[in-house]
């Protein structure tokens, strides 16, 4: 076949042994599957649902067929060319052409064999000047706008790949391929890659604002669920609590110091073994007993899981014979030297599969009778990348395909098989805190830290604007390891300043959580850090951590109000600049302010021995100061006091919230 066919709401481009298929997804949305093998396929797992059915524009002729679904307007040219249009007003992206002379120019979509039947797939789009690309997931190298960078579509530890990016020419794109690769945000294309897929899928929306574009994507990878209220107070947690009785006691200190706590957490070597998912009887004689003595107190317990399995675990034999483990293409299936308590010294891992739904079922069995009977609702999903050293995903072997394909997909599929699990047990308020994730995770009540960060300003400042940028990517769940994760010193007076401004500026992020991996540490036989708890950090600091927690607590109402519009809308509670304030041109270029909801500007403080800073007000409100009620114009950049007891924070007009007791 060759030229331009209706198929339904579709529309169909065949030529040069090509098929491209074009139809309406949602919402001024469109979704685009092309391939050089038999036909496009249905049945990839991935992160689009199921659209409402719509009925598109669609024209034929002979030389141009267009596709029109509400703004989004497709052009396709006889050679098979796509442009893509807001209907009324521009066009938003344009495939670079396909060069006719001299020859042995590369295609607009280029094919070539890899692994397994697969095909090494790029895609290449013309660059547009002025324009800037927001979201990709949370990536680490700490700009806002990642015009210019190469990014690699891959998850690791702190770098968690989504691939849906927010253009400011008013786009949003979805690279809906699981497959590890590369994105390439140049000023002489932009350039798509995937290592090893079976077609080319993308989805693309149009909006006149960043809200509505969001809210699109959102809408067609699914809402998360309402945050449950528990959920939005204080997390405490530290590398690691060796017993049930440290546990309790760090619990009854909280309470008796009056300080509010919500959730406490059981980190990693709680178990008896890696695979086995079950407490370890020595140090946790008896965890329901704890459990109901901390929900005595208003605090909920949440227990470290972790996706590998020690060979020595009771189960790893079963899951081997039943294929529940990921493969190897070649060798032996190993995917990460560790520690264990036992064998003493180092041992070799294996993950559990999660793209394997009988896999899926059978970890969430384990977990359910182990840890969910005994009252722990919720579940830490640590590794869940799946992190591998060394990360060779062209050796892996999934029940869904080769690691190059798919490997993406996991942490998606891991929340997915836990969310499922407890909803079929009964629970309804489901919040699990996992590593990583991919495009939908969202839905499956996934709340996601940025992982092992270094103890530094440099980390914190590169942590505010890793997480405005997953929260364009759906996700509305976001949290950090206050102080970061490695070698924070409590005694160190440097350390001291920066936990401080730590946690001034977790007091914004949706959840509000302090982690660490403190000195000094012990790493033998397996690791047990340093003191972490908020009155260990010198009596100056408690001073001020005491009262920004109480200022949390102060506007959890208002919290709860934004976790449901992210819930019902997609709105992210925390969010650029740009995100409220699209008119400013100047609020796209300012990437260390954030919006907490639509009333507080947040400002945090990022450098080291700093008692001000340079703040932006946006342009079309009027704004007060939060500390002295100072009102202020929009649309100019002020110095802001900022003693180390103070973040700057500002209100937007007509904005009544309890920031001062």
């Amino acid at each position: 076949m060759e030229g331009f066919r209706k198929d339904g709401t579709a529309l169909i481009w065949e030529g040069n042994h090509e098929t491209v298929k074009i139809e309406p997804w949602g919402v001024d949305s469109l979704r685009v599957r092309a391939t050089i093998a038999a036909a496009i396929q249905d049945d990839l797992p991935g992160a689009l649902l199921d659209p409402a059915p719509t009925v598109p524009q669609i024209e034929i002729k002979a030389e141009l067929a267009t596709i029109r679904n509400g703004a989004l307007l497709a052009e396709v040219s006889a050679t098979g060319k796509l442009t893509f249009k807001h209907a009324v007003s521009r066009k938003v992206l344009i495939e670079e052409e396909e060069h006719l002379q001299p020859y042995g120019w590369p295609p607009t979509r280029g094919f070539k064999q890899s692994v397994g039947g697969l095909y090494k797939l790029d895609v290449r789009f013309l660059p547009n000047d002025g324009e800037r690309f927001y979201g990709l997931g949370q990536q680490v190298h700490g700009k806002l706008d990642q015009k210019g960078c190469t990014i690699e579509l891959l998850h690791r530890n702190t770098q968690l790949s989504i691939p849906f990016l927010l253009s400011n020419r008013g786009y949003g794109f979805l690279w809906h391929n699981p497959a590890v690769g590369r994105v390439q945000l140049g000023y002489d294309r932009t350039l798509w890659i995937a290592e090893a897929c079976s077609q080319m899928d993308y989805w693309i929306t149009t909006g006149e604002t960043p809200a509505e574009i969001v809210e699109q994507y959102v809408d067609a990878t699914g809402h998360a669920p309402m945050l449950p209220e528990w959920a939005a107070g204080f997390w405490q947690c530290k590398l690691r609590y060796v017993t049930q009785d440290e546990i309790l006691s760090i619990a009854r200190e909280h309470k008796r110091r009056g300080l509010p706590l919500s959730v406490i957490v059981v980190d990693f070597f709680a178990w008896s073994l890696q695979g086995d998912w079950k407490f370890d009887p020595v140090c946790w004689p008896d965890p329901a007993g704890m459990v109901a003595e901390l929900a005595e107190m208003g605090v909920k317990v949440m227990v470290s899981i972790w996706p590998t399995v020690n060979p020595l675990s009771e189960n790893y034999e079963i899951m081997r014979r039943r294929g529940l483990l990921i493969g190897a293409e070649y060798g032996r299936p190993i995917h990460m030297q560790f520690v264990d308590l036992k064998p003493e010294g180092p041992v070799y891992l294996t993950y559990y599969d999660a793209t394997n739904p009988e896999a899926r079922a059978f970890i969430w069995e384990k977990a359910r009778a182990n840890y969910h009977k005994l009252g722990i609702e919720i579940f830490w999903l640590d590794e869940a990348e799946p992190d591998m050293w060394p990360s060779d995903p062209a050796n892996l072997r999934y029940h869904l395909g080769n690691g190059l394909a798919v490997t993406n997909l996991y942490p998606l599929l891991h929340a997915k098989g836990f969310y499922e699990g407890m909803r079929a047990a009964g629970q309804e308020e489901i919040c699990n805190l996992t590593r990583s994730a991919w495009a939908g995770s969202q839905r499956y009540g996934a709340a996601i830290w940025s992982g092992d960060t270094d103890s530094t300003f440099e980390e914190l400042r590169t942590q505010v604007r890793g997480g405005l940028n997953l929260a364009l990517c759906g996700i509305p769940w976001w949290t950090t390891d206050i102080g970061g994760f490695f070698d924070g010193n409590p005694d160190d007076p440097s350390f001291r300043e920066l936990i401080v401004r730590w946690f001034q500026y977790g007091v914004f992020c949706p959840l509000f959580r302090l982690h660490g991996f403190r000195q000094p540490a012990i790493v033998e036989p397996v690791p047990v850090g340093g003191k972490n708890e908020v009155w260990e950090f010198g009596e100056s600091a408690y001073e001020i951590i005491r009262e920004v927690m109480f200022l949390r607590e102060r506007l959890r109402p208002y919290i709860m109000a934004q976790m449901r519009l992210a819930s019902e809308r997609g709105v992210p509670p925390m969010r650029p600049l740009l995100y409220d304030f699209p008119q400013d041109e100047a609020a796209w270029r300012v990437d260390d302010e954030f919006m907490f909801g639509p009333d507080i500007l947040v400002a945090p403080v990022i450098y080291e021995g700093a008692r001000s800073r340079t703040v932006y007000l946006p342009a079309g409100t009027t704004w007060t100061d939060a500390w002295t009620g100072e009102t202020l114009a929009g649309g100019q950049t002020i110095t802001a006091a900022a003693p180390l007891e103070r973040i700057p924070i500002y209100l937007k007009v007509g904005a009544n919230l309890p920031i001062k007791a």
